[in-house]
């Protein structure tokens, strides 16, 4: 390694100031340790699943019970739910209320953090619809010369 030069814990060399501050360049694509035990990792793995993303986006400022969940989330399972949803919840960004009537109620909206990432998601799913067109045609173009390229 050449003097002035720093190794993070994911193998990146930067340049160290006389301050002693590293400098990965303009972005830094490594904010994050990517092994597996990561608990920014773990978080990502997480908040970024199809099911969770769903769930938060449905839970935007209203409450939902677990079957209008259940009812609004095509092709969901009673248990990916119910797992997703803990998860969710022991995260803390759903907040799960079990009222006391029987047969019991129960709701769950997010909470105060579940709603920041709320926006981040809304950021996302808008750049996915001003970019559709352009990566579906990105999708048909590979296809056809995928299948160019299997024919004899």
């Amino acid at each position: 390694m050449e003097e002035g030069t720093l190794k993070s814990p994911s193998n990146r060399e930067g340049t160290v100031d006389h301050g002693g501050s590293v400098d990965y360049g303009e972005a830094d694509p490594f904010q994050w340790d990517t092994r597996e035990d990561c608990q920014v990792r773990q978080i990502l793995d997480r908040v970024a699943d199809k099911w969770s993303l769903l769930v938060i986006a449905l839970l935007d400022r209203r409450r939902l019970r677990f079957t209008e969940l259940r009812r609004e989330i095509d092709g969901i399972s009673q248990r990916m739910l119910t797992v997703t949803l803990r998860q969710l919840e022991r995260d803390g960004l759903v907040k799960r209320t079990v009222h006391p009537v029987v047969p019991p109620r129960v709701e769950y909206e997010l909470t105060p953090l579940g709603g920041t990432l709320h926006h981040t998601i809304q950021t996302l799913v808008s750049w996915t619809e001003e970019h559709q067109n352009e990566i579906a045609a990105a999708r048909a173009d590979y296809d056809a010369r995928a299948a160019a390229e299997e024919s004899p």
